[in-house]
């Protein structure tokens, strides 16, 4: 029945060869050089291949994945793409055909590390619903922040027994026709929800000292991209910190027009003179008790011209902190005055200021 399915939706499909590419920020091991991405979609008839030989080679650390996880990031994506309540099983896999290199990132050779898969499984599915936009143009959907981890241990001093605490960690999700993304909710392509901030504290020797969502992460778009969240933390006690985390450097693409989220961010001790800046992936950091750390989460892309938001729109984004003023002005051409605490449309300002951001992307 699923292999039925998936072939009968795959045949209304418009014929064609379509690729694209999404980048991982780095292997934890070589922190200056991205890792590649590609794929190129074939369909011809109710036939779909997914060719991923344009992928960087296995990488020193922990960005490989085998080809099983490849292949049921293909069969995620094309059960978004056709019905999210299509019966799973392995007629799925047999409904379309998928091809990894040998050695590459996507089919490493042993003794290859797979530690860390989540950033190279999120930006996989990035390029997979790219190339497929094509293919199924009422479909596309702009970037998300993808997934991050942050793990904690140590010994209770309370308790004299030892703790991990592990929190998975939401962003924004892109944005698509129609709907702007999601705000730090819940973790793209997973059923996780942020811990809730009673448990972690009465669990743990942790304190939440801020959780907000963070204004103009979104990417801007006639549908605005989802808010990333700031989460930051007071560590009572001394610990061990890990993060495996993804879109630090490079940011969610935007599509059809849209623009860029913003990237995510690790510090340690923010604002103070022992402040440190953590890459994407980092192992075993010693936390000391009164020790900060702060965790970012990129914002999804935007969907379509930002121009083509309403202003109206834009005003109840800037009045529910979600937008500034200054980027209601520079991103969508929206000038906003404000008195107090009321905010209002500059209307003569924002005609003109939008048909000088028209004329100049001409």
């Amino acid at each position: 029945m699923s292999e039925s399915s998936l072939k009968s939706a795959i045949a209304e499909w418009t014929d064609g060869r379509f690729e694209a590419e999404r980048f991982v920020d780095d292997d934890g091991i070589d922190l200056e050089k991205p890792v590649r991405i590609h794929v190129v979609v074939e369909k011809a008839g109710d036939k779909l291949h997914l060719d991923f030989r344009g992928s960087a080679d296995q990488t020193k650390g922990p960005a490989n994945i085998r080809p099983p996880l490849v292949e049921a990031a293909c069969a995620y994506a094309l059960i978004s793409l056709i019905d999210p309540g299509m019966y799973v099983s392995s007629g799925l896999v047999r409904g379309f055909r998928m091809t990894a290199r040998e050695g590459s990132v996507l089919n490493p050779r042993f003794p290859a590390p797979v530690n860390t898969y989540n950033p190279t499984i999120h930006a996989l599915v990035d390029a997979i619903f790219d190339a497929m936009s094509h293919i199924a143009p009422g479909k596309v959907r702009a970037d998300g922040s993808g997934s991050r981890s942050i793990i904690l241990g140590g010994r209770s001093t309370y308790t004299g027994k030892g703790y991990v605490q592990y929190e998975i960690i939401a962003g924004g999700a892109g944005a698509r026709a129609m709907k702007d993304g999601m705000s730090g909710i819940t973790v793209n392509q997973s059923n996780a929800k942020i811990a809730p901030i009673e448990i972690i504290e009465s669990e743990f020797p942790t304190r939440v000292v801020r959780f907000e969502l963070i204004a103009d992460s979104g990417g801007p778009g006639e549908f605005r991209g989802g808010l990333g969240i700031r989460r930051e933390y007071l560590n009572l006690e001394d610990a061990r910190f890990s993060i495996r985390s993804m879109k630090h450097v490079i940011p969610p693409n935007g599509c059809a027009g849209g623009k860029t989220g913003r990237t995510g961010d690790i510090w340690i001790n923010p604002d103070r003179d022992n402040a440190k800046r953590l890459p994407t992936r980092y192992a075993d950091y010693p936390l000391k008790a009164g020790d900060i750390f702060r965790l970012d989460t990129p914002g999804g892309g935007g969907h379509g011209d930002p121009l083509a938001r309403e202003a109206e729109r834009v005003l109840v984004d800037v009045r529910d902190g979600n937008v500034s003023p200054e980027a209601a002005e520079r991103d969508y051409g929206v000038v906003i005055r404000r008195e107090g605490a009321t905010f209002t449309i500059d209307q003569a300002a924002t005609n003109a200021k939008r048909a000088t951001m028209k004329t100049d992307k001409q």
